[in-house]
């Protein structure tokens, strides 16, 4: 009853936080002093035609009015215009591009395959790389190899993305041509070809996060090693690597999950960059789209995503924080 009652209000605060993050975003870019008619409006864009575009896109209400249209429109589907020419938006209804000509939810669809592939993949690597590195370099505290290791965390903390992508597609695309510098291939289409276009820049993308995750494991690694229970097991013939492994490495993973659900938020800006420098087709090129052709629709669209996809990561993490450590739900 009381992993019920911590899981109902995780997921009430969730839906929350996510109507709360709705508002924000639509208040906020609808603040924004542009005016989105006229980038549909034309040339000459005529009072009349700027009237005609801001009645049917809906913003010549105000803002607290558009913000409840725009909610409706999630649930029930939305109608922009009147007459022969009235666009519908079904649900789920993110709004319409008028930029682009088309909703922005199939717009959002088409370019979650792309970045889910890319922060999938860094995920993988960044999490399964950082911990084996972070435990390498504990176990040799105070050798060659831990500071090889740290040295390398330095830099990959301190390098922006945007330069490891130039310099990874200078050398491994231009110099060694081992791997693509644009292109996606769907995962769908060809697997070999899928992962040979979005290893380097999930490489790229991962470096930023794995620096983090071999420090911070490695700290709490050292940490765990001096503790009572380790040095109990020690003295009961306990083999070391199981010491490592059952013990207190799955001490460490405890906050190593944690951070892993915090970094989720900050992927979208990183693979921003990573996708604008590899010319990868996906959200962070959509909203980049958006942002330069003043499209508040499709700005919203694509923060709201963003910000459903870290809730529900987080509750995902919240199970495995629950499964590492069942105190939580107690």
């Amino acid at each position: 009853m009381t992993g019920l009652k911590f899981w109902a209000g995780r997921i009430g605060a969730s839906v929350l936080v996510l109507l709360l993050v709705t508002f924000v975003t639509f208040a906020v870019f609808n603040l924004w002093p542009a005016d989105p008619a006229l980038a549909v409006c034309g040339k000459p864009c005529t009072p009349e035609r700027r009237a005609l575009a801001e009645s049917v896109m809906g913003t010549a209400n105000p803002w607290y009015q558009q913000f409840w249209s725009y909610l409706a429109g999630i649930f029930m589907g939305r109608t922009f215009g009147t007459g022969s020419g009235a666009i519908v938006c079904s649900v789920p209804c993110l709004g319409y591009s008028f930029n682009l000509g088309e909703g922005v939810t199939p717009l959002i669809l088409s370019r979650l395959p792309v970045t889910f592939s890319l922060a999938g993949l860094a995920a993988i690597l960044w999490l399964s790389f950082g911990v084996i590195a972070g435990v390498v370099s504990a176990l040799s505290r105070g050798r060659t190899l831990d500071r090889i290791i740290m040295a390398g965390a330095v830099i990959g903390v301190s390098t922006p993305a945007y330069l490891f992508g130039l310099l990874a597609i200078l050398v491994f695309g231009f110099g060694l041509r081992w791997f693509p510098v644009s292109d996606y291939v769907a995962l769908t289409e060809n697997p070999a070809q899928w992962l040979w276009h979005l290893l380097l820049p999930a490489v790229v993308l991962a470096i930023l996060y794995l620096a983090v995750y071999a420090r911070l494991v490695r700290a709490n690694l050292i940490e765990q090693l001096g503790q009572d229970y380790v040095l109990t097991a020690r003295a009961k013939g306990v083999p070391e690597r199981d010491i490592v492994v059952r013990h207190a490495l799955r001490n460490v993973l405890v906050p190593v999950v944690t951070l892993f659900g915090l970094n989720l938020g900050g992927l979208l800006g990183g693979a921003v960059i990573t996708e604008s420098v590899f010319s990868l087709p996906g959200l962070g090129t959509l909203l980049i789209d958006g942002v330069n052709g003043t499209d508040l629709n499709l700005i919203t669209g694509v923060v709201l995503v963003s910000a459903a996809f870290v809730i529900i990561a987080n509750l995902l993490v919240d199970a495995i924080h629950a499964w590492l450590d069942p105190r939580v739900v107690a």
